[in-house]
């Protein structure tokens, strides 16, 4: 559920946020939390290599269980939370075995708190929150944290809001349909979890004002258009009339396929970009 600010000042004018309301109020569990150093873009040489990024509020991270190894016990949910290092809310599982083992998951949507859920690799009921090899999923089903290697750990579909549809089987593989309309092959041991990732409302998102850009550590950014010929390739009115968009070393910015890996390029059965254009 989205929340709206009263327009009391600029900054509040526009912000819309997503209502914590329904979240845990207290502190996280503290066995699983880690450090979390900021390198603001910069490389072990301390080269900018990754730009606009530093600064922001201090935070720890969460502990995510991505495999979800712990099999054919069940979890119950103790309660949902907010997670600063992602979009994604968390939520704290309890596993009723003897050592009552307890670990953060991703959260599915209308997940709440006295939910039992389960992993598996045999087949269990395909409810949200459950996991099991995408393999043992019915055709048609909604999923998210899915593994490309197995054992590896989840990959894909672990933003909020994000998920994919299974789409068919092929011996060895099981097809799906990621967001982008790219599908892609996976091996049908890899584990996945039934459901859509939590906070769909992250896409409406606004912040308002600069600063709450800088508390997420978000430095910002000046457009090309507005240098000096000497600084960018669009600088000094090269950029007017229509001309590519380029970055500050003359690749082109949009649409530019910068995709390197060929080794995995077999299990993509239809590019993204050919869906767009469809």
């Amino acid at each position: 559920m989205l929340k709206i600010q009263k327009p009391t000042s600029a900054g509040l004018r526009h912000l819309v946020q997503v209502s914590r309301d329904e979240l845990h109020k207290g502190k996280p569990e503290k066995t699983l939390l880690r450090p979390n150093h900021s390198k603001a873009g910069r490389n072990n040489h301390g080269r900018i290599t990754v730009r606009h990024q530093g600064g922001g509020h201090k935070r720890k991270y969460r502990v995510i269980d991505f495999k979800r190894n712990i099999l054919d016990i069940v979890a119950t949910v103790l309660r949902i939370e907010y997670d600063p290092c992602r979009t994604a809310f968390i939520a704290l599982v309890e596993y009723n075995n003897e050592d009552k083992e307890k670990r953060y998951i991703i959260a599915t949507d209308k997940m709440k708190s006295g939910d039992n859920i389960i992993a598996s690799k045999s087949v269990v009921d395909v409810i949200s929150g459950n996991a099991m090899p995408v393999g043992q999923i019915p055709v048609g089903t909604i999923i998210h944290n899915i593994e490309l290697t197995v054992g590896k750990g989840a990959i894909l579909c672990r933003s909020a809001g994000t998920s994919a549809t299974l789409i068919g089987k092929e011996g060895r593989y099981v097809l799906i349909t990621l967001a982008s309309g790219e599908v892609r092959k996976v091996f049908k041991d890899c584990m996945a979890t039934v459901g859509v990732v939590s906070n769909i409302d992250q896409r409406n998102v606004k912040y308002g004002k600069a600063g709450r850009r800088r508390w997420l550590g978000q430095r910002p950014g000046t457009r090309g258009t507005a240098m000096n010929p000497v600084d960018h390739p669009l600088g000094g009115g090269n950029g007017k009339g229509g001309k590519l968009a380029l970055t500050p070393w003359g690749k082109p910015s949009r649409g530019f396929r910068t995709r390197k890996c060929k080794r995995t390029q077999k299990f993509i059965v239809r590019s993204r970009h050919l869906a767009k254009k469809k």
